[in-house]
């Protein structure tokens, strides 16, 4: 009644579809089209904006929902009705006749058989009369069987009752009987599964959606509820529920809420999730129709020429016979599956007496749990294709294995010629294509074709192609830093080896000089105590001599007006006054020694034959023990009016007399001798002048 309701209504302009899934002709087990579906609610109105403005969400959710839906099951019902595979067929066909019609010919024969009979010649004359008469046998079989197949290569997949057609009724056949059909018609019974998806996922749901809810569970409400969708005629729908005494629905309806917003988001995730179940398994069943095709189509080769030859040209003939017929397996398996979940999905919702958001959850998951349940069963009907194939050409070939061992006989271990490393199932398959992969991934063609990215499939390569480059751009400064690094390194050790000369390498002295020569090449502080060590003193005479140089260094006055190689012996000779006891004492006193040596070495000595005021020298030394003595004795205006040789003659004579100080302490580190050094660093203190107006002094230029 509903149909016939359908198809009057249909004549009428009233009705109302969805145009882009009316062409599914999709419909319930009512004969109602999902097409003509309705969400039947309060529309608002200028004076109820919410209303209105829910009205257009959950319109929108509906559409959304129905288009999801319809066409998973479409999908499925399209997939296995196979009539996609009758709109190229008769091509194929053409196809397939034009190829045997080329390769299938007199001379090709004759070359083939000719190369066989080679081999059962060669497998006699090594004595292996068996492999001789299973070639032979074989032979015979492809020449038997080969023109029946060419006569027409893809009849026995594509006809009306090939391998195809035959394991998908037999699939069908078998969901029909799970599900208590005990005659099953295969072209009505997809149109039964869709009906039953349909009720499942679409027609219960919606009323739960819109009436809180299934209306259907009253007779009289479910003719109502299917009436008023024919009709397209929400109001009618609404109406048949008040009618048919749900006033419950008709409230719902009538009074639209949030939470049917947020039942709608639900169902769009679960219909989403069924539609990826559809699009899956119709992939798998398409790809299993394709397989056989193309496996017909690699068997004009075999029967035309390759069955004849041994080893992996007849290999190639077995697996692709073996593959055709699979392909009827896989039909049927999937189909089965397919009917198994089906009843399954059934089962589940008669048994939630109207509980039915909760059982669309669970069928959600259930359709998660499934897709992976599909993938394993077709790793498994693919294993098991290789095990079939193999076998047959382990037939074939006696048992002759790769490895030159006997699989045919005994064991099931044993790889036929020509079956290659595929038996070793998914995990070396991943194994073998990850390899193959990285392989391609670190091919210097690929470097190329990417741009000169070496390895592109890494997550940093094109970082690290700008860290080559700038490398390789930089590097002939870091090879001619390297070179210069070494050459100063040599020349560091020539100053060290030239220090040692005075005195030996274990004494303080020579360790002072060397590391006042360092200091002087401008060698980085980092760096002296490697260059000193590497010469062959040790940790410990090290350590004292940078200690006395870094007290000298810190201690010694900053006078910018001062005599700088001056107050570097002064400032040693107090430190070793200040350090007597230290255990590095002989380190400050041979400081003090190399510091009073760069003293008479850079005071200035007067000409040769220059005069000298005899008097004014005798003057200074008479008073130059004390500093108060020395400035009564001598104003500055006579230190400026004094000639530059007397000054410079004075200056030298104290800076001798001040490393013959330094030399007797530390030849003899007696307190006689401090005594003296110490009253020598006082005399050139005091003739030392630090400020301008105090008049030029002996060093003075």
């Amino acid at each position: 009644m509903a149909t016939a309701q359908y198809e009057a209504a249909s004549a009428s302009p009233g009705v109302s579809e969805i145009d882009g899934l009316s062409w599914m002709k999709i419909r319930d087990s009512s004969g109602v089209p999902l097409a003509g579906y309705q969400f039947s609610t309060n529309h608002g109105g200028p004076l109820n904006a919410g209303a209105t403005i829910l009205w257009a969400i959950l319109g929108l959710e509906f559409i959304g929902y129905m288009a999801i839906v319809t066409t998973a099951i479409w999908v499925i019902g399209f997939a296995l009705s196979f009539r996609w595979l009758n709109m190229f067929g008769s091509a194929l066909h053409g196809v397939a006749d034009a190829l045997t019609g080329q390769i299938a010919t007199p001379l090709m024969l004759v070359t083939a058989a000719t190369i066989g009979a080679f081999f059962v010649a060669w497998f006699i004359v090594r004595g292996n009369p068996a492999k001789a008469t299973m070639q032979v046998v074989t032979m015979i079989g492809v020449a038997i069987i080969g023109p029946v197949f060419l006569a027409d290569p893809l009849g026995d997949v594509l006809s009306s009752d090939g391998l195809l057609a035959q394991g998908r009724d037999v699939g069908i056949s078998v969901a029909a009987g799970l599900n208590g059909d005990n005659h099953p018609n295969p072209t009505h019974l997809v149109t039964t599964m869709q009906g039953d998806l349909a009720d499942n996922f679409a027609r219960r749901p919606l009323q739960v959606w819109n009436f809180g809810h299934v209306v259907d569970e009253r007779p009289s409400c479910r003719s109502a509820w299917s009436a008023g969708v024919v009709s397209g005629d929400d109001e009618r729908i609404k109406n048949g529920m008040k009618a048919c005494g749900d006033s419950a629905a008709y409230a719902k309806a009538d009074n639209p809420t949030m939470g049917q917003v947020g039942t709608g988001l639900m169902l769009l995730v679960c219909a989403g999730i069924l539609l990826i179940f559809a699009v899956y398994l119709s992939i798998k069943v398409v790809k299993a129709a394709l397989d056989a095709l193309y496996h017909g189509f690699m068997s004009i080769f075999g029967f035309a020429a390759g069955g004849f030859v041994y080893g992996p040209t007849q290999t190639f003939l077995v697996r692709n016979v073996v593959d055709s017929f699979v392909a009827a397996a896989r039909m049927t398996a999937f189909t089965v599956f397919l009917g198994v979940y089906v009843l399954f999905l059934g089962n589940l919702f008669r048994q939630a007496q109207g509980q039915v958001m909760a059982v669309i959850v669970i069928a959600g998951v259930a359709e998660i749990v499934a897709i992976s349940q599909l993938k394993r069963l077709s790793r498994s009907l693919d294993g098991g294709n290789e095990w079939i194939a193999n076998r047959f050409a382990l037939a074939i070939q006696n048992g002759q294995t790769r490895s030159g061992g006997s699989g045919g006989s005994g064991g099931s271990g044993g790889t036929a010629l020509g079956m290659g490393s595929s038996r070793g199932g998914a995990k070396g398959g991943t194994v073998a294509g990850l390899s193959a992969l990285n392989t391609i991934n670190s091919s210097p063609i690929t470097a190329w074709l990417a741009g000169g990215v070496a390895s592109p499939l890494n997550p940093l390569a094109r970082g690290r192609r700008a860290v080559d480059r700038t490398n390789i751009n930089v590097a002939p400064k870091r090879q001619e830093s390297h070179t210069w690094n070494q050459l100063a390194r040599d020349n560091w050790k020539s100053i060290v080896a030239g220090s040692t000369k005075s005195g030996g390498i274990k004494n303080e002295l020579s360790v002072a000089k060397a590391l006042k020569s360092l200091e002087d090449a401008k060698i980085s502080g980092s760096q002296l105590p490697a260059a000193l060590l590497s010469a062959g003193w040790s940790h410990s005479m090290v350590t004292n001599a940078m200690r006395a140089s870094s007290t000298q260094k810190s201690s010694m006055s900053q006078n910018p007006y001062g005599f700088a190689p001056l107050q570097k012996a002064v400032a040693a000779a107090r430190a070793v006054q200040n350090h007597v006891g230290d255990e590095a004492h002989m380190s400050f006193a041979a400081q003090a020694l190399v510091s009073a040596d760069s003293f008479a070495r850079h005071a200035n000595e007067p000409a040769p034959g220059a005069v000298i005021d005899t008097k004014f020298v005798r003057t200074v030394e008479q008073h130059w023990d004390s500093d108060k003595a020395l400035r009564a004795a001598i104003t500055p205006d006579e230190w400026n009016k004094v000639g530059r040789d007397t000054r410079w003659a004075i200056g030298h004579k104290v800076a001798t007399l001040h490393q013959e100080a330094a030399q007797q302490y530390y030849a003899q580190p007696s307190d006689l001798n401090r005594a003296r050094l110490m009253a020598s660093v006082r005399r050139v203190s005091n003739l030392d002048h630090l400020e301008p107006h105090g008049g030029l002094d002996p060093w003075d230029p």
